[in-house]
Order: C-alpha cells, then sequence, then structure tokens
C-alpha cells in the first residue's frame, strides 16, 4: 500500500484550520494546533504562500486562505453548475440534431471536455468527459478564444499546429475567424482538427453576462454540411441551445 506523502498532509491540515474558526492565526498558533515545530509549519505556510493558498496580513504577520484557493473553489463550482444546467439543453439538442453533443470549458490553454451527450443511434462511441481539445482549430475552441480574453490570449500565445490541410495556423487569419466568430455568434470546424468531421458550437454565458463554456455539435461532414455549406437549422439548433444554457444561468436573453 502507499504511504501518503507527509508534507502534502500536513499543508492540508493547515488549510483546514485556517478554513475554520478564527479568521487569521499567527505561526504559533498554527503549529501548536498541528503539533509542529515553529520552523517545519513556516517552511509549508512560506510554500502555500508562494503558490496563492495562503495570505499574511502585513501589519499582524498572521496568515488566512488565500485567493487563489477560492478561485479554484470558485472554478469548481462554477463548471458543475454549467454541467447541472446543460443536462436537459444538451440532450434535447442531441435528439434535435441526431448528433453528439460537447459541453466545453477552458483549461490548461486547452478545451476540456465535461459533458458529453452520444449521438442517439446504435452506432458504438466513446464517452469523451475529461478529453481535451485545441483551442485554436475546434470549434468549441474557437468560441471560447472568441469570447474569452484568456482564452484569446492563449491561443494565440501556444504553438498552432496543423492537423490537417485546413487548420489555420497563421494568427492574422485566426484573428478574422475569431471576428467572424463573434459577428455571427458561432463557429464551425470544418475538417480542421479531423479529416472528415465538422463541428458548430456557440458560447455559454452566466448571469455577469460572462463567457464560462461552449456548446456544441459534432458529426460526420455530410450530415452536418449541405452543398458545402453548414446546415443552418443545425447551426439555429446550437445557438438555441447555448442561449438555454445561458438563460438558466442566469444570463437573461442575448
Amino acid at each position: 500500500m502507499a504511504r501518503n506523502i507527509q508534507s502534502l498532509e500536513r499543508a492540508a491540515a493547515m488549510l483546514r484550520l485556517l478554513a475554520g474558526g478564527e479568521r487569521r492565526l499567527g505561526l504559533s498558533d498554527i503549529a501548536s494546533s498541528l503539533g509542529l515545530a515553529k520552523g517545519t509549519a513556516h517552511g509549508i505556510l512560506r510554500t502555500l504562500q508562494q503558490e496563492g493558498f495562503v495570505e499574511q496580513d502585513d501589519a499582524s504577520g498572521r496568515y488566512q486562505l488565500g485567493a487563489e484557493l477560492l478561485r479554484l473553489g470558485t472554478t469548481y463550482l462554477d463548471v458543475h453548475e454549467l454541467r447541472a444546467r446543460a443536462l436537459v439543453w444538451t440532450d434535447d439538442l442531441a435528439r434535435s440534431s441526431g448528433e453528439s453533443v460537447h459541453l466545453g470549458v477552458l483549461h490548461q490553454q486547452g478545451v476540456l471536455i465535461v459533458h458529453h451527450v452520444f449521438r442517439p443511434d446504435d452506432s458504438r462511441q466513446v464517452l469523451e468527459i475529461g478529453a481535451m481539445q485545441p483551442l485554436h482549430c475546434t470549434a468549441l475552441g474557437k468560441v471560447l478564444a472568441a469570447y474569452d480574453p484568456v482564452a484569446h490570449s492563449e491561443a494565440l500565445e501556444t504553438e498552432r499546429k496543423a492537423f490537417t490541410d485546413r487548420t489555420v495556423c497563421d494568427a492574422a487569419e485566426f484573428e478574422h475567424i475569431l471576428d467572424l466568430t463573434r459577428a455571427r455568434g458561432y463557429a464551425a470546424d470544418v475538417e480542421e482538427t479531423w479529416e472528415g468531421v465538422a463541428s458548430i458550437a456557440a458560447p455559454v454565458h452566466d448571469r455577469r453576462r460572462m463567457p464560462v463554456g461552449a456548446v456544441g455539435i459534432t458529426g460526420a461532414v455530410e450530415r452536418l454540411c449541405r452543398e458545402g455549406e453548414l446546415r443552418p437549422e443545425l447551426i439555429a439548433a446550437v445557438r438555441d441551445c447555448a442561449r438555454a444554457v445561458s438563460r438558466d444561468l442566469g444570463a437573461g436573453r442575448f
């Protein structure tokens, strides 16, 4: 049986201690509460402080939970609320479009799939929750890059790899695609990431009208396109789904 890492256990115990009781605690309070030497406690606190998980008050020298821990917790809650609000609408989109549906959020310079509804047929399919997609060529990624400033910066700063002959890698051309995405309210990927596969995606906003994710459909080019163009009824269905999820998140009408 693998042994636990003692320093991580102690750091976790410190965070739990700071999360309860008094708002701020001094070094001596923390060390005595956890049965640690002051030097050991100070070393762990210094590391947590460098990572943003703990903050030290300049005047009193006491410690409290840091903003980074709050950000991580908020991200966790936001993603789970997003998925919960999207369940019914993504099921409806899969039924109406006949295609698989993905819900994605920005994560580590890419798109993290947090929800996946299978195409409503008897074909063999693989659940893709937890999979990562690139920002610069997928429909979900383009939507995030177009509406989320952080995603936009990350898409420009990271390498834009060519997956097919249709992948757009040039920065100026990519910016033009993002302008077009914002103008029409959706993004497309026609064989830019996978040969023979097309996708359509639209942005999801929260009550602050901030972009929190993207929802889209993915399927064979011959099903999503007609005479070389994306089928307008599928574009409308994806945008309607995104607006419905946004309304449930408190965004109002878009």
